[in-house]
């Protein structure tokens, strides 16, 4: 009874894992017969838990939508996770949540072994999410967004005041704000909306076949779509250290430039902004060496930011010891 009660447990998590299954693939990953997983899939249907399925030798099963949330069978971390992310919208990142994210995360944390309690305990003191610091998004608009982009269901939304009829794609996270990628019809154009930007709600539209992404990579579209090419001045850094520090240390959203490698030791920044002061700060605030290769007044600001920085700083101290100033003074 023990291991047919686990193995009840592993063909939901398996089910919850992913949409759809053919019974095969399921009978693999739990170690049985095809013939005991259509058993066991009975025994979750008696216990409520909506399971469809087709038939025929490629058959296959699915979770469905029931009158209540099944239970979630979570990995280590996964679970983590999950409480990382309430945390986060606690505190006001996504507007609308910030209650029932701090209720979720009650339960979750008394529901989690001690091993992962600490863990989350953990990170808990250690992170310090502070609201406001970023533009906030409606968690319905979201929900509606996310549920398009899956359904391939179009939808008609205003932006900057104008009405589009779009085709949602992919929600993707670039900084601090939520961009939507969709195909625009009205501009027969592929496009990335700033979610927080959208006026008001969504209607929904027809349903779309889907189209290829856009030069087969969503996330380099919407990053080139956002990148600052419209700013005034445009600037390429060389900085002296693997992309990968870079891109961890820079504190600039993607919108502000795009990296590119440029060798085992280096990379390359493109990027723009209203004034050259703008630029030579972003670049110093990385804490990372860095050349200008263009444009060469940028190469003037930096060096008058060094300087101003210097003058700030002070004469540097000087430690007293013997025959030093600090020694001449006191036997003066």
């Amino acid at each position: 009874m023990v291991r047919t009660s686990a193995r009840l447990l592993g063909l939901l998590s398996l089910l919850q894992s992913q949409l759809d299954w053919q019974g095969r693939e399921l009978a693999q990953r739990l170690g049985v017969t095809t013939r005991t997983v259509r058993r066991d899939v009975d025994r979750l249907r008696d216990l409520g838990y909506p399971i469809d399925s087709t038939s025929g030798t490629a058959g296959g099963y699915r979770l469905g939508v029931g009158g209540a949330l099944p239970p979630l069978l979570l990995g280590d971390e996964e679970a983590v996770a999950v409480a990382v992310g309430l945390r986060a919208a606690a505190a006001g990142w996504v507007s609308g949540v910030e209650e029932p994210s701090l209720r979720a995360l009650g339960k979750i944390e008394q529901l989690l072994p001690s091993r992962l309690r600490h863990r989350v305990a953990g990170l808990g003191s250690a992170l310090l999410l502070l609201p406001g610091q970023c533009p906030t998004v409606d968690a319905g608009l979201l929900a509606a967004l996310t549920a398009a982009c899956r359904a391939h269901e179009g939808v008609r939304l205003r932006y900057g005041g104008e009405p589009c009829r779009v085709e949602p794609y992919r929600l993707v996270r670039g900084g601090r704000d939520w961009y939507l990628l969709a195909f625009d019809l009205d501009r027969d154009e592929w496009r990335a909306f700033r979610v927080d930007r959208i006026d008001g709600g969504v209607q929904p539209g027809a349903r779309f076949s889907p189209r290829p992404e856009p030069g087969g990579d969503a996330a380099a579209f919407v990053s080139d779509a956002i990148a600052p090419s419209s700013r005034l001045y445009r600037a390429t850094i060389l900085f002296h250290a693997p992309l990968e520090t870079v891109t961890v240390a820079r504190t600039a959203s993607p919108a502000a430039g795009r990296l590119e490698p440029r060798d085992a030791t280096s990379c390359l920044h493109h990027t723009g902004a209203e004034t050259l002061e703008a630029l030579a700060v972003q670049a110093a605030l990385t804490g990372i060496d860095f050349e200008v290769l263009d444009p060469p007044e940028l190469r003037e600001h930096v060096r008058a930011l060094g300087e101003r920085l210097v003058r700030a700083a002070g004469p540097p101290s000087v430690s007293a010891g013997p025959g030093g100033a600090a020694d001449a003074s006191m036997r003066g």
